[in-house]
């Protein structure tokens, strides 16, 4: 592997099981095993590099919901295999949460480079339901109720709200 993936992809390891301020770039040098001056040669600076592993997760998290909702007949199924997904991503990533809104909790306010990513993540996000649903109400609905799903599973390491939350969509949202 060349340097800068050596970098993105330690970065990918460290910034999920340490979050981002406690990852510094020094560590991600040493263990990536490249020098300061190829480090400093692919990013300018930590923030940098956040937004590159955050721009990398956007794709690889994106990839992985449509290919996982890619079989579902309708639009109802496809909905309902979206929370589907957040059930599987927190088994597979031992409910970490998301990336996104761990980083968005770690960085000040002011910091809109990182921010703007995240908030076209989240962007994102909507218009895949919007998509979906062609409804902006429920959709938007939703979209929340999947954001806080993603939040409670992380917090009490569980996906029974998940459950709970597949139950509401096919009782009183999609009827």
């Amino acid at each position: 592997m060349q340097p800068r993936e050596r970098i993105l992809e330690k970065t990918f390891i460290l910034f999920h099981k340490q979050g981002y301020n406690a990852t510094g770039i020094n560590q991600i040098i040493e263990e990536s095993k490249v020098a300061k001056a190829s480090f400093y040669q692919h990013f300018k600076s930590k923030e940098d590099l956040c937004v590159t592993f955050l721009e990398q997760r956007h794709s690889f998290w994106f990839n992985e919901l449509l290919k996982f909702t890619s079989n579902a007949e309708d639009s109802n199924s496809k909905v309902l295999a979206s929370f589907e997904f957040l059930i599987y991503m927190n088994e597979k990533e031992n409910f970490r949460g998301c990336s996104f809104l761990n980083i968005l909790s770690e960085i000040p306010p002011d910091n809109v480079k990182i921010l703007s990513v995240i908030q076209s993540h989240k962007g994102d996000l909507r218009i895949f339901f919007r998509d979906i649903l062609k409804d902006e109400l429920i959709s938007d609905h939703i979209y929340l109720l999947f954001e806080s799903c993603i939040i409670e599973s992380q917090l009490f390491k569980s996906n029974e709200l998940i459950e709970q939350s597949k139950k509401i969509i096919q009782t009183l949202i999609l009827k």
